[in-house]
């Protein structure tokens, strides 16, 4: 078991869970966040955190500060990262400077100095946003990895991937960690080099290495003010306030919703790993749930008079489904999903009731702001 582990961006929502198992394990715990106000809304640790772990409030591409939060780590596992796909596609200084530069930056200090001898693994929490479209079946081509969707197919409301090969229709599988790197979005391409960064690094040194390739994380303790993470949190803000749902596409894309206890397991037993390994792993519930699901069991739940509607609109650099092929993370950490979806989503919806809801401010800025940029587009409504 390490003795001292450092989690960057560990003051957000993956993050303060992890800290909350491992301090149960007796484990050591330190701290690095810059409380971003676009997640965060105090810059408070919760009071079962605050004063059991050791925080340091900086930015992980402040070198010194970095340095300081090293010494003495025998374990990294390494959250901090801008994490909104659309928003990626034009704040794209910030993105590679957050999630690229700051890892860069990290890696060496932990190869060049001595803050940081004892280091022994390192677990980056990396996104499926690395595969793109993923896995598909095509019935002439076999298994295959569909290019982005063009804006021309979408506007004619022709949203299904199809084959790269033959043009053909293709069916959806779960997606293996030999897919190929195919990264849709800027936020997705600054995961594919942090991913490997890291490995790259873990594979030189001698270490453990674990790029965990985290789907859709949900569940209690996800921000709620923050349009970048999820539908989730969005459509819950909506419903509460009876407000209109509105489903991108045709509301048949599907994503793969993987609940925060069993992202947290997953990582726990990479961080106690007592073999050897460098690779990346899926961490996800090997499941996928239409969208428009989604917001149909958010407004029940709620009784909410909010009306769904399909607008046909969609976002360039969105995939349109994804389902992770989790057999290789079983066998190596012998971690299997536990929550249904349909479980973990009346435990996220029963904590967000008690939350206040936010204004739907924010969510409209930031589609504003995509449209602003062509990066939106829009088919007849279906």
């Amino acid at each position: 078991m390490p003795n001292l582990i450092l989690i960057t961006g560990g003051a957000g929502f993956i993050g303060q869970r992890l800290a909350r198992s491992l301090l149960k394990q007796g484990c050591s715990v330190r701290l690095l966040d810059n409380f971003s106000p676009q997640i965060h809304s105090t810059e408070a640790l919760p009071v079962d955190l605050d004063g059991h772990v050791n925080l340091i409030k900086a930015d992980v591409r402040d070198r010194d500060t970095m340095r300081r939060a090293l010494t003495g780590v025998d374990t990294v596992v390494h959250l901090a990262a801008e994490t909104g796909t659309g928003q990626s596609m034009y704040e794209i200084d910030r993105y590679f400077s957050v999630n690229v530069q700051g890892t860069a930056t990290m890696l060496d200090l932990l190869h060049n100095e001595d803050c940081a001898k004892s280091i022994r693994s390192v677990v980056v929490a990396s996104s499926r946003a690395v595969y793109g479209e993923g896995a598909y079946l095509c019935d002439t081509d076999g298994m295959v990895f569909p290019d982005q969707r063009g804006r021309t197919l979408m506007s004619q409301g022709q949203f299904e991937p199809l084959c790269p090969v033959c043009g053909s229709a293709v069916k959806l599988l779960p997606t293996p960690e030999s897919a190929p790197f195919r990264p849709m979005s800027m936020y997705g391409l600054t995961k594919q080099v942090q991913e490997q960064a890291v490995l790259l690094f873990a594979q030189t040194r001698g270490i453990n290495g674990f790029g965990l390739r985290y789907q859709n994380v949900y569940g209690p303790g996800q921000s709620l003010k923050n349009p970048y993470t999820g539908i989730l949190a969005v459509f819950s803000n909506l419903a509460r306030q009876n407000q209109p749902i509105e489903i991108y596409e045709d509301g048949l894309e599907s994503r793969d919703f993987v609940y925060i206890d069993d992202v947290v397991e997953a990582t726990v037993r990479s961080i106690n790993y007592p073999g050897q390994f460098v690779g990346a792993l899926n961490v996800g519930s090997g499941e996928a749930v239409s969208v428009m699901t989604v917001a149909q069991e958010i407004k029940a739940f709620f009784n909410s008079e909010s009306v769904i509607g399909v607008t046909g609109a969609f976002r360039m650099g969105d995939i349109r489904h994804n389902i992770a092929d989790v057999t290789q993370i079983e066998q190596v950490l012998g971690f299997v999903p536990k929550m249904p979806f349909t479980q973990g989503l009346a435990n996220f919806l029963g904590w967000a009731a008690e939350q206040a809801p936010e204004d739907k401010a924010a969510y409209l800025r930031s589609v504003n702001e995509l449209a602003a940029r062509g990066l939106m587009g829009s088919a007849a409504a279906t």
